[in-house]
């Protein structure tokens, strides 16, 4: 019982180091797919609801686009 128990334990970690070493070298948790790679040294997505690996779950309005279009610079947008 204890070699069954062992061998789930071993399976499920293997998953497991498979699962999160194609997140981390595939992947960034901000950009969409075909977006993010290694040629973007500031690692900085482009703008808009299209370039984000989680789509918005309200309605994209012009102050989101605006302030994500400012992002990273601390200024916010003129009509906010």
């Amino acid at each position: 019982m204890a070699l069954i128990k062992l061998a789930a334990l071993a399976a499920t970690g293997a998953i497991g180091y498979r699962y999160f070493t194609k997140l981390r070298d595939g992947k960034h948790a901000a950009f969409a797919s075909g977006q993010g790679d290694d040629s973007n040294f500031a690692q900085v997505r482009d703008s808009g609801p299209s370039s984000m690996a989680d789509k918005p779950q309200r309605k994209w309005t012009e102050v989101d686009e605006e302030s994500d279009q400012s992002f990273p610079a601390s200024d916010p947008p003129a009509n906010y």
